[in-house]
């Protein structure tokens, strides 16, 4: 997608945030992606937790624990297959923006809108038939379920607007535009804590429905963001804009979309259900390795936020890339991540490496608990050096629509490698809670090894979606060296 700044884009920074990303600085286009991500995930995603959290203190520690045990056991998988969904359909919008090929892209958004309706129903669906089984399935105690119930009921059965978010990130962050995304966001989650403030507590005339206010406000703020994207994407952005016929279902396009979607979120999920396991690995140990891990796992909440909008740069800029038949150039973006994305995560790697205890003391006052966390962020510490190359190759391959290889690494390094050496050394030798730390670093070394040699063969390049027909509209002309058509593994 070429553009004229000097014509359409006057000022310096609509230049900057309308530059053409498939040519120019890969520094400067790293940089103008990432950051309104990082102020998303780490400004906005912030304030929203800490202001919930008020509300659900205010509420009492039962009720507290009931939405937290929702959102972090069966909400997780929920989160997870909407990933999925996310990051193929960036990488396909990516890919065909690179291309010179806007129509097709906006062909690829309307459908993935169709799929996250779709996945919304479902999940309501099945919110609404069978709630308690749900919550069993969270493994949660059956003192909880008064609150937790209700809560988890109303949450699913909202998640309409959850899906339409997500993906309209997607979209107009393969075609290489983060910031609309952020303004967004803001005004979601400004709705979404208004309306938690009203209904939680029964302000401004409303009944007070305590956990169910949480859902109600959540809900009505992603279906506000969702409605506000629509509106954005129907309107027209400098990017991407949609036309009616783009939501009429075509099989073909859903297709590619489905094959690209299930493999990273069964990857997601896949991480998920490792830190399930790990909690258990630790149960044996008492409660103070349970707690020094939980609070190792807050703490590194902290690092994704910054790497994760990093990394997802990077697959926007590979995708368009390859959509462009630029490879030197995915290459050499792929490479500015990594110095970019390593460089970051190093940083925080030495300062928790440095500061692990004094860190710990702001949390706890349990020596043990101390004593045992800092072990914990030390392998911490050693797996963020790692990540700091294997998140970015990952995602670079997700962006050049390699879906398969990476699931398979991923859960191979995990279910193989991480979680059997976990038991083993826990179980079987006298390291203790050490050995589930040790299965840890050693999962996270075989995924650098696996996926740095794949993407040293270079076949990730290769890998392309399909040239979907564009109904009503005449193709538009490719550029040279843009996809040639044929699903991932089409010779260049």
């Amino acid at each position: 997608m070429k553009s004229n700044p000097e014509n359409t884009n006057p000022g310096r920074l609509k230049a900057l945030l309308g530059r053409d990303h498939t040519e120019g600085s890969l520094l400067v286009s790293m940089l103008v992606l990432a950051l309104p991500m990082v102020v998303g995930s780490v400004g906005v995603g912030a304030i929203y937790p800490i202001v919930d959290l008020s509300f659900l203190v205010q509420l009492g520690d039962q009720s507290m624990a009931s939405v937290v045990i929702v959102n972090q056991t069966v909400w997780q998988l929920v989160i997870m297959g909407f990933m999925g969904l996310n990051f193929a359909t960036q990488s396909h919008v990516s890919q065909w923006i690179g291309a010179g090929r806007p129509r097709e892209a906006e062909q690829v958004a309307g459908q993935a809108l169709i799929l996250a309706a779709i996945l919304g129903i479902l999940i309501a669906t099945v919110g609404a038939l069978a709630p308690r089984s749900l919550l069993i399935l969270s493994g949660a105690d059956a003192s909880f379920f008064p609150l937790a119930l209700p809560y988890l009921q109303w949450l699913f059965v909202l998640a309409a607007g959850f899906g339409g978010v997500f993906v309209f990130r997607a979209i107009l962050t393969g075609a290489g535009d983060t910031t609309t995304p952020l303004m967004v966001s803001i005004v979601q989650v400004g709705v979404s804590l208004f309306a938690e403030w009203v209904f939680i507590f029964g302000h401004l005339g409303a009944p007070a429905l305590g956990v169910r206010g949480v859902a109600l406000g959540m809900g009505l703020g992603q279906l506000t963001g969702t409605a506000l994207g629509l509106f954005l994407l129907f309107r027209g952005t400098d990017r991407v804009r949609l036309r009616v016929e783009d939501l009429r279902p075509q099989p073909e396009i859903l297709g590619r979309l489905l094959r690209s979607a299930w493999p990273p979120a069964l990857q997601m999920i896949g991480m998920v259900v490792s830190a399930f396991f790990y909690l258990r690995l630790a149960r044996p140990f008492g409660t103070e390795v349970q707690t020094a891990y939980t609070i190792g796992l807050r703490l590194g909440m902290i690092v994704p936020q910054f790497s994760f909008p990093l990394a997802t740069a990077c697959a926007t800029l590979v995708g368009q890339a390859l959509g462009a038949g630029d490879i030197p150039r995915a290459w050499r973006a792929m490479g500015t991540g990594i110095l970019v994305h390593g460089g970051v995560l190093w940083c925080f790697a030495a300062i928790m490496f440095g500061f692990r205890v004094e860190i710990l003391e702001l949390v706890s006052s349990d020596p043990e608990v101390i004593r045992l966390g800092s072990e914990y962020l030390a392998f911490s510490a050693a797996g963020y050096v790692i990540m700091g190359i294997a998140m970015v190759l990952m995602r670079a391959l997700q962006g050049a629509g390699d879906f398969i290889v990476p699931m398979a690494i991923s859960l191979g390094s995990t279910f193989l490698v991480n979680l059997p050496a976990a038991y083993a050394l826990s179980r079987w030798t006298d390291l203790g809670p050490t050995g589930i730390w040790c299965g840890g670093l050693l999962g996270g070394i075989a995924t650098l090894i696996a996926t740095a040699s794949w993407t040293a063969t270079g076949r990730w390049t290769r890998a392309r979606p399909s040239r979907p027909a564009v109904v009503g509209t005449a193709p538009s002309p490719p550029r040279s060296g843009g996809p040639a058509g044929g699903d991932q593994g089409d010779a260049q």
